[in-house]
């Protein structure tokens, strides 16, 4: 069960205007429309969806159900472990600055808000996006499933929001493609929690090149 706190809690973790500087990354999309890989919003499409089912289902979700559980037991040593996958399977190098300097935005925030012990666990949360959201979620007694439902959508509002303004595409576009895409995730984080920790990992080799070209990039207005 989730109180209507806990639920507006994770409204606030997950909102767009969540100071973290979650608005200012495309990953690699930016480079996809210059490139002709996304040009409408049939192409947007597949591009998520095969995110939502590599890089979310296969290694974002698994890390963050168990950086969820070692917070809950208090084990330091597997919340590090799981960090230093999240930042190792980063392939690029504005990946991982994005990774990083997300994750710092929200200790700092979570920091300011004064949540309980937080400042004790700096070093840990600022080395991954999973690991303070999975600290805020439990602080706010956010059940595992509807963290793992904010944390995807949150990603997927976002890029979607990116594309809207760079292929471009319009607003009613937008909402139609979050409706798709919104139905698959239940079916993602089910397939994630049935995944041993062996199996935690994902290529996704376009988005590897996607953003590896934007750090390049002759004109650019997003950092990856």
């Amino acid at each position: 069960m989730i109180t209507d706190l806990a639920t507006l809690r994770l409204m606030q973790l997950v909102s767009p205007s969540l100071p973290i500087g979650a608005f200012t990354y495309s990953q690699g999309i930016e480079w996809c429309v210059e490139a002709d890989w996304i040009i409408d919003a049939d192409s947007l499409e597949r591009w998520l969806t095969d995110l939502l089912q590599t890089t979310m289902q296969e290694l974002e979700i698994p890390i963050l159900l168990r950086s969820m559980q070692a917070w809950k037991e208090k084990d330091m040593t597997s919340l590090e472990h799981w960090s230093e996958l999240s930042m190792a399977s980063r392939e690029t190098c504005e990946l991982r600055l994005e990774e990083k300097n997300r994750a710092t935005a929200l200790f700092r925030l979570l920091s300011s808000l004064k949540i309980a012990d937080v400042d004790q666990y700096e070093s840990i949360i600022i080395t991954s996006q999973a690991a303070g959201f999975s600290y805020a979620s439990m602080a706010w007694n956010i059940p595992p499933h509807q963290a793992c439902l904010g944390y995807i959508w949150s990603w997927l509002e976002n890029l979607v929001i990116a594309a809207v303004k760079l292929v471009p595409l319009g607003q009613t576009d937008g909402q139609k493609l979050l409706m798709n895409l919104s139905g698959r995730v239940t079916e993602v984080i089910e397939h994630a929690r049935q995944l041993r920790d062996e199996e935690i990992g994902s290529s996704s080799p376009a988005l590897a090149i996607a953003s590896a070209q934007h750090e390049t990039q002759y004109t650019r207005l997003f950092r990856s």
